[in-house]
C-alpha cells in the first residue's frame, strides 16, 4: 500500500476476494481455450483455510525479505501502553455515519496529511503527521479480560500455560544484553508497571523493568532510587565521599574477583544517582519551548524522557499511560480529557525522533490490550459507556523499520469485526522482533528445562495471518 495513498477501506475489495476473482476469472479463459484447466480449477477450489495459509507463508517470506534488505535495524523501543483499552471508533478508526449510538458526542471527523487516512477530530495533531505512523486497523485477539489480553498482547502468548512468559521489554534486555552497556537499565517503565502481569515472566529478576515512579512534570523528577526528595546533589557527594574514607572491606582485595565486581556494580549505582545516567532525567537541560511543546502534563513529560532514554541507548522503555482506558462509564469526558495529552505528547514525540534523525532505529507502538464495544450503552449504570472489546481494535506503528502513511487491515462498518486481514497478537510481535533482529523462534532459558521459546508457532496454538509485509 503506497505511503502517500490509501484507499477507502470500506469500499476495497479484499485481497482473498481479489485473489478468488482473479482465479475464477483467468480459471474461465483458460477452460474455454482448453488450456491449464485442470490446475486452474484446483486454485479456484481451494478453501478459505488453505488461501489463509498460502497468504501467511508469503506474507512471512516477503517480510523477511524485507527487513534482511534495509539498513538500518530497531536499536530501541518505545512503547505507549494505554492500559484499560482505548475505543478505536473514537480515535484511529471512525465510522462516519453510523449514528448517535455508535458515534455519540464525537461525530465530526477531519482527514491526515496522507490522502486517505481519516482520524477522529480529537487528533489535530497526529493527524499531521500521518506520514510518520502507520495504522494496524484490523488487530484481534477476542479476548476480552483485562490481565489475560494485556499478557497476550505483550507476551504473544497464549494465557494459562504452565508459567508466565517474558514481556516484550524482557525479551529486548535479554537479546540486547551482551549489545548495550549504558549506566541506565535497560528495560525502563514510566511511571509504574501496569502489564497486570510479571514481566519479565520466567526469566526471573534480572529482566524485570525498572519503574521510575515519580513525575516528569513535578519541578523536580523523583526517580526512584535515583533522585531522593529532600536530599540535593551536594549532600549525596557528601554521603559517597564519607562511605568510600570508613568503607575498609575491600582494601587489598581489588584483584578477587568478587570484589572487582562489587565494585564495578557501586561505581554503575554512583553514575546512575549523581553522574551522567542520572541527568537523562533532568528536563531542566530541554528548552521550555520544547516542553511546552510535548505538553506541560505527565504523559507529555514522560514522551520526552522516552526520548531522552533512546538517545542514551536504551533498548526498551514503555509509557504506562497516567490515567485508565477503562471507560464502562464517564465515557465521553474522559476521553476529551484524555485524547488531547495523547495526541500532543505522541505527535511530537514522533516528530521530535524524527527531526532528531533517531526515528528511523526507534520503533514506537501504541496501544491498550483491546478496544472497547462500538456500540455506546446509554442505559444506566453506563449512561454512555464503551465496555471491553477484543474481537477488533487498532494499533498505531512508527518508525525502527515500519513504513508511515499506511493502513493495515479493516473492521466492518461499525467496528465490530475484522473485515480484511486480521493480525494477531504473535503478527505483530513477530514483526517488531523481526525488525530487531531477534529471531522468533530462538529458545528461551527455561527454569524447567522446557522447550520454551520468543513465540509459540500456530502448532502450538498460537493464531497467525502472517507478519506485517505489508508495512516493512
Amino acid at each position: 500500500m503506497s505511503a502517500n495513498r490509501v484507499p477507502d477501506n470500506n469500499s476495497r475489495v479484499s485481497r482473498r476476494e481479489a485473489m478468488r476473482r482473479g482465479v475464477l476469472g483467468t480459471a474461465g479463459i483458460l477452460a474455454a481455450s482448453g488450456l491449464g484447466y485442470r490446475v486452474f480449477a484446483a486454485e479456484a477450489n481451494k478453501t478459505p483455510e488453505q488461501i489463509a495459509v498460502e497468504q501467511k507463508a508469503a506474507r512471512d517470506e516477503a517480510a523477511k525479505a524485507k527487513a534482511k534488505a534495509k539498513k538500518v535495524q530497531t536499536r530501541s523501543v518505545i512503547q505507549i501502553f494505554l492500559w484499560g483499552g482505548m475505543s478505536h471508533n473514537d480515535t484511529w478508526d471512525p465510522k462516519p455515519g453510523t449514528g448517535y449510538d455508535y458515534l455519540g458526542e464525537f461525530d465530526r471527523f477531519i482527514p491526515t496529511n496522507v490522502q486517505g487516512i481519516q482520524l477522529s477530530s480529537l487528533f489535530p495533531q497526529m493527524a499531521k503527521q500521518a506520514d510518520k505512523y502507520s495504522l494496524i486497523r484490523s488487530m484481534t485477539h477476542g479476548n476480552n479480560g483485562h490481565e489475560t489480553a494485556a499478557y497476550l498482547m505483550q507476551t504473544g502468548h497464549q494465557p494459562g500455560g504452565q508459567l508466565a512468559y517474558p514481556s516484550v521489554g524482557a525479551i529486548f534486555t535479554f537479546f540486547k544484553k551482551d549489545q548495550y552497556k549504558g549506566l541506565l537499565p535497560p528495560y525502563v517503565v514510566m511511571l509504574e508497571a501496569a502489564g497486570r502481569f510479571s514481566e519479565e515472566g520466567f526469566l526471573g529478576p534480572a529482566y524485570k523493568p525498572f519503574a521510575t515512579g515519580g513525575d516528569p512534570n513535578a519541578p523536580r523528577f523523583e526517580v526512584q532510587g535515583i533522585i531522593n526528595r529532600g536530599i540535593d546533589d551536594r549532600r549525596q557527594q557528601g554521603r559517597r565521599e564519607l562511605v568510600d574514607k570508613i568503607n575498609l572491606f575491600g582494601y587489598g582485595l581489588a584483584e578477587v574477583p568478587e570484589m572487582a565486581a562489587a565494585e564495578e556494580a557501586r561505581q554503575k549505582a554512583y553514575g546512575l544517582i549523581l553522574g551522567s545516567g542520572r541527568e537523562v532525567f533532568n528536563l531542566d537541560n530541554e528548552p521550555a519551548a520544547l516542553r511546552d511543546r510535548y505538553g506541560r502534563n505527565t504523559f507529555g513529560q514522560e514522551c520526552l524522557v522516552a526520548r531522552r532514554m533512546v538517545e542514551a541507548g536504551v533498548p526498551y522503555v514503555t509509557i504506562s499511560f497516567p490515567g485508565g482506558w477503562d471507560t464502562h462509564s464517564n465515557h465521553f469526558a474522559t476521553m476529551r480529557r484524555q485524547c488531547a495529552m495523547l495526541d500532543q505528547g505522541l505527535a511530537t514525540l514522533l516528530a521530535d525522533l524524527s527531526e532528531r534523525n533517531l526515528l528511523d532505529s526507534t520503533l514506537v507502538w501504541c496501544t491498550g490490550e483491546f478496544g472497547r464495544t462500538p456500540k455506546v450503552s446509554w442505559e444506566p449504570p453506563w449512561n454512555g459507556g464503551r465496555h471491553h472489546h477484543g474481537d477488533v481494535f487498532t494499533v498505531l506503528v512508527a518508525g525502527g523499520g515500519f513504513k508511515g502513511g499506511c493502513v493495515v487491515g479493516s473492521s466492518d462498518e461499525k467496528g465490530e469485526k475484522v473485515k480484511d486481514r486480521p493480525v494477531y497478537p504473535a503478527d505483530l510481535l513477530g514483526s517488531i522482533y523481526l525488525l530487531a533482529g531477534i529471531d522468533a523462534n530462538a529458545k528461551l532459558p527455561h527454569p524447567l528445562g522446557l522447550d520454551a521459546r520468543v513465540l509459540d508457532t500456530e502448532k502450538e496454538g498460537m493464531k497467525s495471518a502472517g507478519l506485517l509485509e505489508e508495512i516493512i
